[in-house]
């Protein structure tokens, strides 16, 4: 059994925080997958909110102090990373922004990493997609197919349900990447007949 080093970053700015509740959910739901594959996984959390002045006092000076290091360290160091961030003016937050920007430009090369995002209303849910997968494409890294957000009525009721299926959906790809697996798996169609070929078939028409 091979154990994974995941790290969390998570760019909530409350104490508790929805953002730090949806990375605790995708990194327990890949620990799980993970586990059902044969795999294991040890899980690292870094908590930006505590990093807020450390993160400006490196744009401006070029150095991370110990503790910033330390958490860069675990980032890069990872075998993949869960991303979560809450939602300001339509995009991710400056907090969240502002980590990976200072981090080396060829850190997160061919790393897998899961998207995730909360805002107050789900009005906000194509963030994932139009402005989180962009960075990280921009970063090189390899974020897997399904991007998860949530809303505020997505922790309470019938939400939560879809929720959760989205979570596992996620965590399941990033597994599968950890495993050199493809991260999705083509349906099979019901209506094909696998004995039939391609020339056939164009005969038909």
């Amino acid at each position: 059994m091979t154990t994974r080093t995941i790290a969390v970053v998570s760019a909530g700015l409350s104490n508790p925080s929805s953002t730090r509740l949806l990375a605790d959910r995708l990194a327990a739901a890949t620990v799980a997958a993970l586990r059902t594959r044969g795999d294991d996984a040890t899980v690292e959390v870094v908590e930006l909110r505590g990093h807020a002045r450390d993160l400006a006092d490196n744009l401006t000076t070029g150095f991370a102090n110990e503790s910033l290091q330390a958490a860069v360290d675990t980032v890069v160091g990872s075998d993949a990373v869960i991303t979560v961030t809450p939602v300001f003016s339509a995009s991710y937050s400056g907090l969240f922004k502002t980590f990976f920007d200072v981090l080396d430009k060829d850190a997160l090369i061919g790393k897998p990493v899961l998207l995730g995002a909360t805002a107050g209303t789900a009005r906000h849910s194509l963030v994932v997609e139009f402005a989180m997968r962009p960075l990280f494409a921009y970063l090189r890294a390899v974020p897997v197919p399904t991007g998860v957000f949530a809303a505020s009525e997505d922790w309470a009721g019938g939400g939560d349900s879809a929720l959760a299926d989205r979570i596992d959906r996620a965590a399941g790809e990033l597994a599968d990447v950890l495993l050199g697996r493809p991260a999705v798996r083509k349906p099979a169609d019901p209506f094909a007949d696998p004995t039939t070929s391609f020339e056939e078939l164009l005969a038909g028409h």
